[in-house]
């Protein structure tokens, strides 16, 4: 895996949400789960975490903003901060199976 596949993963999940309505965030993934907002939040938490970790700092807690429109940015942007830090592979593949599996499951 690569950081490209990773980029590409996120696009797509990016393009994916960031159109979804109030009511399409609340929804759950499924019955009594988690709804969609925090199941991609927690994601966007996990690749902040992962940044972290390949930067050698500590783990910074993401704030979980009103609107969720913006965690299709805020994924972006922690894959990028991830990106940008040199992560190993071990944390590339970690991610892109974290991604693939938030896909799958929203």
């Amino acid at each position: 895996m690569s950081t490209e596949e990773l980029t590409r993963l996120i696009d797509l999940l990016a393009r994916q949400v960031g159109h979804w309505t109030k009511a399409r965030w609340a929804a759950s993934t499924e019955p009594g789960g988690s709804t969609r907002a925090e199941v991609v939040h927690a994601l966007v938490q996990r690749l902040a975490d992962l940044a972290a970790a390949a930067e050698g700092e500590p783990r910074r807690e993401v704030p979980r903003l009103e609107n969720e429109v913006a965690l299709a940015d805020q994924l972006r942007v922690v894959t990028a901060d991830l990106v940008e830090a040199g992560a190993s592979d071990r944390l590339i593949q970690a991610a892109v199976a974290d991604v693939a599996a938030v896909r799958a499951r929203l």
